[in-house]
């Protein structure tokens, strides 16, 4: 099916997908969404499956992608001891590197489930390996974004989006376990990476990959995420960094100063969406001018395209909406989104477009299990009944496997937990027990 028109009546939206007629009401922006609420939708079991299945298969998913064979399995792998306790890293296993990325997201989904065992091993090794605490290094107070697995940096220079989910994962540890001493003492950690990722001055100096010289991760100006805080390539964004859910949390729980420059900075980012996301598709480019430009990077000139990076952002606009109800435009982005994938053949699309959906990569090899999972998020802001499909498309992939697992299967858990329910924000508690160092 392909979106043939589009009319707005008033509080709703008819979306006219080869004679189907899809009535999409606009849902009010009120604030009541889970954070409001505490209430948190199981997509799932509104398409009809049993809470004990939907148990069933996130727990599955755990065993096999943090205790699955280590072959063809597992990404997340112990390694060790040290002062602090075990430690662990989550492997890229096709590109064969330990990255800021998969380590928070790997973060992120222990602290979801109450595995404080395997979150404090990979916040262990990356805080020993990964974490620059030296104040003339140019990445100080960041984390190297490619490490091999001895410890060896691959580039020192950090990507914004794992120092974003390690800040969020280390807040939500903090308000679901409590803090302790040192390095295990999350909330301190976040204040600390969350004032640097705004706050940190210039820092010029030579690193693994030559002479850098590298600033805050945030554009204090333009209240927006960089693509990277090396100052060569500091002025451009990538549209999946951008999550305002995490933004607005920030605002309520971060050093008080700060507050009012995160919540500016969420409202940015929901405006950033209604720019960046093709107006007919709902795509997004891979890297982005902050004024919503797609953006071609030397050294990656397809970055215009809807790629690999780009499959999070819808992700981040509908998790938004189901949080915070602020801006019932997400809900249309979803809405188009869903519809353009839906008209692509809802087993079959690919996983690379140009932002005006002609296809740049082929089925056979190319209907990836993360990208949908994160049409299936995409249902927590739709309104259309279109959004069940994508929904039980996700229930029916198989959990990732092979030398591809990595970036497929955490997107692929992720999405699982967020479609139902078990992703949650985790307040600050009145009764958990205080740092003892």
């Amino acid at each position: 099916m392909r979106p043939s028109l589009a009319v707005k009546l008033g509080a709703a939206s008819l979306l006219i997908l080869s004679g189907c007629v899809l009535l999409a009401q606009q849902p009010p922006a009120n604030g009541s969404g889970a954070f409001a609420t505490g209430q948190y939708r199981n997509l799932f079991v509104e398409a009809g499956h049993s809470q004990a299945e939907v148990t069933k298969k996130v727990n599955a998913v755990f065993q096999q992608l943090f205790y699955g064979d280590a072959r063809t399995q597992a990404v997340y792998y112990p390694a060790g001891i040290n002062a602090n306790g075990a430690l662990a890293y989550i492997y890229d296993t096709g590109n064969r590197d330990v990255r800021s990325e998969g380590m928070s997201y790997g973060m992120m989904i222990a602290v979801q489930l109450n595995k404080k065992t395997e979150f404090d091993a990979m916040w262990n090794w990356a805080r020993t390996y990964m974490y620059h605490d030296s104040p003339t290094n140019p990445a100080y107070g960041f984390f190297s974004w490619s490490m091999k697995t001895n410890s060896t940096p691959n580039d020192e220079i950090s990507a914004p989006d794992g120092e974003e989910y390690f800040t969020t994962a280390l807040y939500f540890a903090s308000d679901r376990w409590g803090n302790g001493p040192g390095i295990y003492n999350y909330r301190a950690e976040a204040d600390r990476l969350l004032t640097n990722m705004e706050h940190r001055d210039w820092i010029a100096g030579r690193t693994r990959n030559g002479t850098k010289t590298v600033g805050a991760i945030f554009d204090l100006e333009r209240h927006m995420v960089r693509l990277t805080p090396d100052k060569k390539n500091c002025d451009h964004t990538d549209p999946s960094y951008h999550l305002p859910a995490f933004y607005e949390l920030w605002a309520k729980w971060g050093p008080k100063a700060d507050r009012s420059f995160w919540e500016q900075t969420a409202a940015t980012s929901r405006d950033f969406f209604q720019r960046i996301a093709n107006p007919r598709t709902g795509l997004t480019p891979d890297f982005a001018e902050f004024d919503g430009t797609p953006w071609a990077a030397a050294w990656n000139r397809p970055s215009t395209n809807f790629m690999f990076d780009a499959w999070r952002t819808a992700m981040n606009w509908s998790v938004d909406w189901a949080w915070w109800a602020k801006d019932p435009r997400e809900c249309h982005l979803s809405n188009r989104l869903q519809a353009f994938f839906a008209s692509q053949g809802m087993t079959n699309y690919v996983n690379q477009y140009t932002l005006d959906g002609k296809p740049l990569s082929t089925p056979s090899t190319a209907h990836s299990p993360g990208l949908v999972a994160i049409n299936a998020v995409a249902g927590l802001a739709a309104t259309q009944p279109l959004a069940h499909d994508f929904v039980e498309e996700l229930w029916n992939t198989p959990v990732p496997a092979g030398q591809w697992r990595y970036y497929d299967g955490l997107l692929y858990f992720m999405g699982l937990l967020h479609c139902s329910g078990e992703f949650r924000i985790w307040p600050p508690q009145t009764n958990v027990p205080s740092p003892s160092s």
